[in-house]
């Protein structure tokens, strides 16, 4: 007797082609969110070493380095409690109907917790990197978000909006030495 979800064009496997489309339905807005993080990462978290080097605030930075493995571990839980009442208050603006004010105010939390996450892991890698199980995870982690770029780069929508980008770039050089 046959299974539901077998076909006979398929040779009994499950018909591949729902299987990519809810694939890319989940993939693509992920794909983009891990690139948001990955693009602001670095400049926010070298943004955000600099201000604490001028508000003298190095002092915390060396003793966030020398937290015990949990201890740093624990400090990630800070700026998810920290920013979860401004997360409500966006979503309250947005249920009253101010939808726009509601969107940036979840954009701006969004930039200052990946600037405060980024920041906060770059000084706890090393305490972070001695539990196994983290590291473990890290390195899935990592392995799994380079295959998920990879795969949103190698997309004729990637490709596409590359040429497009770059031909913005181009028409902006042009216009920019007519005019300057």
């Amino acid at each position: 007797m046959r299974n539901r979800r077998e076909s006979s064009d398929t040779g009994g496997r499950p018909s591949s082609r729902p299987r990519r489309l809810l694939r890319a339905l989940w993939q693509w807005p992920l794909a983009l969110l891990i690139l948001f993080e990955e693009w602001g990462w670095e400049p926010l978290q070298r943004a955000l070493a600099w201000l604490g080097e001028k508000l003298g605030l190095t002092a915390v930075a060396d003793w966030i380095r020398r937290l015990p493995p949990y201890a740093a571990l624990a400090l990630f839980a800070v700026p998810a409690l920290a920013l979860l009442p401004i997360k409500l208050l966006a979503l309250w603006l947005i249920g009253e109907g101010r939808a726009l004010l509601g969107a940036l105010v979840i954009l701006a939390t969004k930039v200052i917790g990946t600037a405060i996450v980024a920041r906060l892991f770059t000084l706890t890698q090393p305490a972070l990197m001695r539990l196994a199980w983290f590291a473990r995870l890290y390195a899935r982690w990592t392995a799994w978000k380079e295959s998920l770029l990879a795969w949103a780069r190698a997309s004729a929508a990637w490709q596409a909006a590359r040429l497009w980008r770059r031909r913005v770039r181009m028409q902006w050089r042009r216009w920019r030495g007519w005019f300057g």
